[in-house]
């Protein structure tokens, strides 16, 4: 069971490993497991499932990094949020992956497409894996009593608990689904379709704000715009004309 829910979540499917693992770590401490083998088993799964998508990154990079950042929470920023943290850290990006919402999954396929060298992918994705897995586990371990404590309630709640605990879910992705709405509103106060830019490419000044990563992503490039990161806009703005509109283009 440890096994497959690691696996599963790794892959990306909605089933957090987090309550196994602490589910786990109790067990140990209880004396009905031992660590060892548990944490092989975590291991194993966790690198198995990210070699398949250090692979596909490796491979197909670009559309794998595309398909994840859209079914995730937050698809405006994903491509952008994962190039910074491996901009940042580098390999410390894939070790701290597991412990930051989103970057886990995205992680493997980012290094594959960066080109990331095989053996050290594996190791820090091994140590990042061994410090994920052993934080739960440890915590399962030491609270065990508590969570012994938990696992009484829950089951004397029963259906309730399962009612609770959807609410919470379906209130919490629908706060980020209006966060999301609220944001593409905000940017439609001043809009121009991209057939109203060709007609008005001769007289219309045009920004590309992408980052590298999304550039690369999108494989293209607009002619004749101005291009640089939308980081760097204050440093280049002695670059934007002050004599026509300017379109500042941004994905």
């Amino acid at each position: 069971m440890l096994f497959a829910w690691v696996l599963a979540e790794m892959l990306g499917a909605p089933v957090p490993a987090v309550p196994m693992l602490l589910a786990m770590g109790a067990l140990v401490g209880m004396g009905n497991y031992s660590f060892a083998p548990a944490m092989a088993l975590l291991l194993t799964a966790a690198l198995s499932a990210d070699l398949v998508w250090y692979v596909l990154g490796l491979q197909k990079g670009p559309a794998v990094l595309k398909f994840l950042c859209r079914i995730s929470l937050e698809p405006d920023s994903c491509v952008s949020n994962t190039r910074t943290w491996f901009k940042k850290l580098g390999a410390w990006a894939v070790v701290l992956s597991k412990f930051v919402p989103g970057l886990g999954t995205i992680a493997a396929p980012m290094a594959g497409l960066s080109r990331m060298p095989a053996w050290k992918f594996l190791l820090a994705d091994a140590a990042g894996s061994a410090l994920w897995g052993s934080a739960y586990l440890g915590t399962g371990f030491v609270f065990r009593t508590q969570l012994e404590d938990v696992g009484q309630v829950a089951i004397r709640l029963g259906g309730s608990l399962i009612v609770v605990v959807s609410i919470i879910a379906v209130l919490w992705i629908g706060g980020k689904y209006w966060q999301r709405r609220r944001f593409i509103k905000s940017l439609r106060v001043a809009r121009i379709t991209p057939e109203e830019v060709l007609e008005r490419l001769s007289d219309i000044a045009i920004l590309d704000l992408r980052s590298a990563m999304e550039v690369e992503l999108d494989a293209t490039r607009i002619p004749g715009a101005l291009w640089f990161d939308r980081k760097e806009l204050e440093q280049h703005q002695q670059l934007i004309p002050r004599d026509r509109d300017v379109v500042l283009y941004c994905t």
